[in-house]
């Protein structure tokens, strides 16, 4: 019963945090070293988050596909419903050659895949997953998830300038216009969120929402704003421009194979999680808001045909941006009469 009231009072994650720690202290009876251990299972943890993730979304998406276009989807690997077809991918990704194209600047286009992960995996340090559950639970969260999260925009540029490609290099191009782009409504999208929480920090963000109702209803116009610019900030459909397959040859990754170019999709997928991910709070809550979200990008993508870049580049500065700007207007305009209410 104590237990349970523990789980109640501090979450589920929380709980079974303290208990590893109070196991380890038993063990090794040195705070420096279930600190580093802790710090470890943590890392852990989120990269075992992302690369599970990775493999059910890929699964997911096909079968999303097969639902919405009349498809039959994979049916063969792993009995008639193909649960193995991701791993068989997986597999696949790992046993192709690694092609270095000719004439490539070699150190930047190593590293344009690993960097590309790198801020992808780290934002998540920043999401409570559950009730006191924060890697890293700092008073400026929203600001720096944002700060790390834009830095995705540079290994893009990186991979279409070193790989001697014109096609790469025009897709980098075009990825860093998108991306610079819809940062911007965005960022405004949530600023509404902040001033209603008053606060940046994550906890408190999700907390405030126990006390009140959820923002989703509380700010609808920035909900839309915030979806439509995470659809293509995750480069999905119809924003897909980076992997315009018709047109620049799979964009800035055309020269990567292997696990080089499983890297760029792993971090897709890492990048559509986040942005599900965000301010809901309890476990339970966490679980079912996040697969919502990423049926609905999924649904847009096999539903919604590819927009010219010229159409997205003027929807974004034109209607998002000022869409998000007026509703940071009227969120503050609100906040300013209830105080006089």
């Amino acid at each position: 019963m104590e237990i349970w009231n523990t789980i109640m009072e501090q979450g589920v994650l929380a709980t079974a945090s303290e208990i590893l720690r109070w196991f380890f202290m038993l063990v090794f009876a040195s705070e420096l070293i279930v600190d580093i251990i802790m710090k470890g299972i943590g890392i852990g943890a989120i990269l075992g988050v992302i690369s599970v993730a990775a493999i059910v979304f890929t699964y997911a998406e096909r079968k999303v596909c097969a639902f919405m276009q009349v498809r039959i989807g994979p049916n063969r690997v792993g009995g008639r419903y193909g649960l193995l077809q991701s791993i068989a991918d997986m597999l696949k990704l790992m046993s192709k050659e690694d092609i270095i194209p000719e004439g490539c600047d070699r150190v930047v286009w190593a590293l344009a895949p690993m960097l590309l992960f790198v801020p992808s995996a780290l934002i998540y340090a920043f999401f409570p997953f559950d009730k006191g559950a924060a890697f890293a639970d700092v008073n400026v969260g929203v600001f720096l998830m944002l700060a790390i999260s834009s830095q995705a925009v540079l290994p893009f540029l990186m991979s279409g300038y070193a790989s001697n490609s014109k096609y790469a290099f025009i897709g980098g191009i075009r990825t860093v216009a998108q991306m610079l782009s819809y940062e911007a409504p965005m960022v405004f999208s949530l600023l509404g969120v902040v001033m209603l929480s008053g606060s940046m920090r994550m906890c408190d963000i999700v907390e405030a929402q126990s006390q009140q109702l959820w923002f989703i209803l509380m700010q609808p116009i920035a909900f839309v704003v915030f979806v439509i610019s995470a659809t293509a900030e995750t480069n999905r459909t119809p924003f897909d421009l980076v992997e315009d397959e018709s047109e620049i040859v799979a964009g800035p990754f055309a020269e990567y194979s292997g696990m080089r170019w499983a890297l760029f999709f792993l971090a897709e997928y890492a990048n559509l999680l986040s942005v599900s991910i965000l301010f809901l709070p309890g476990v339970v809550w966490f679980g079912l808001k996040v697969l919502a979200m990423v049926f609905v990008f999924m649904w847009f993508r096999w539903t919604f045909p590819r927009t010219r870049i010229d159409q997205m580049l003027a929807f974004s500065w034109k209607v998002l941006l000022p869409l998000a700007l007026a509703n940071v207007l009227f969120t503050g305009v609100g906040i300013y009469a209830r105080q006089w209410m």
